[in-house]
């Protein structure tokens, strides 16, 4: 089931949505205007659903800009609205509305999500979140991604089957059975928590 390794694992400057002690830490590389990602997104809100306290999700960029040349500040403005506490509420509205990323649409997503559109516009002009999601690219570069989306699971990619739903979720029930708690301590965050301050500025 499993692939190359993630690096780096895991940290506190990921967003991270569900239990530190879950079983199961399902990564995602993603890119807001991929259609693939787009078709992911439901699925993985309803395995999730059903495995309630078990899955951390952590989300990670990977805008493959030369075929969706929107992807990149999508990205830029989920971070910016991640600063704002808002990562995971801009990124549920970045993949519901898919078909437009321009610019002025994701300073109106900004605002639908929570968070300050003024603030997303500037960072978006200025560059501010650039360098962030170009390390996440780079790390999913070294984790062995090659498109997206592309998931790991507990710290080695899972070459297996998303798009099958009933398979995905058999795979990863099968692993949080023969995984162990996680460690105490390790990183988790609610939907409305940002990444640690500055991260990946």
């Amino acid at each position: 089931m499993t692939g190359s390794e993630l690096s780096p694992p895991v940290g506190s400057s990921d967003h991270v949505e569900g239990p530190a002690d879950a079983r199961i830490t399902l990564v995602e590389y993603g890119d807001f205007q991929c259609p693939y990602c787009g078709m992911a997104y439901p699925i993985l809100d309803r395995i999730r659903r059903r495995m309630p306290g078990d899955v951390r999700f952590v989300f990670r960029h990977f805008p493959l800009h030369q075929i969706h040349p929107e992807a990149r500040h999508a990205a830029e403005a989920a971070e910016s609205a991640g600063a704002q506490g808002k990562f995971w509420e801009m990124h549920d509205t970045l993949f519901q509305n898919q078909g437009a990323l321009d610019d002025e649409s994701l300073v109106h997503y900004a605002k639908l999500a929570g968070a300050d559109p003024d603030i997303v516009a500037r960072d978006l002009e200025e560059g501010t979140w650039t360098k962030r999601v170009r390390d996440d690219f780079r790390s999913g570069v070294r984790s062995g991604v090659n498109g997206t989306p592309t998931f790991f699971v507990n710290g080695y990619r899972y070459d297996g089957a998303w798009a099958d739903e009933a398979r995905f979720l058999s795979a990863l029930q099968d692993a949080a059975r023969s995984a162990p708690a996680a460690r105490a301590g390790s990183p988790s965050a609610s939907r409305s928590d940002p990444p640690s301050a500055g991260a990946g500025r």
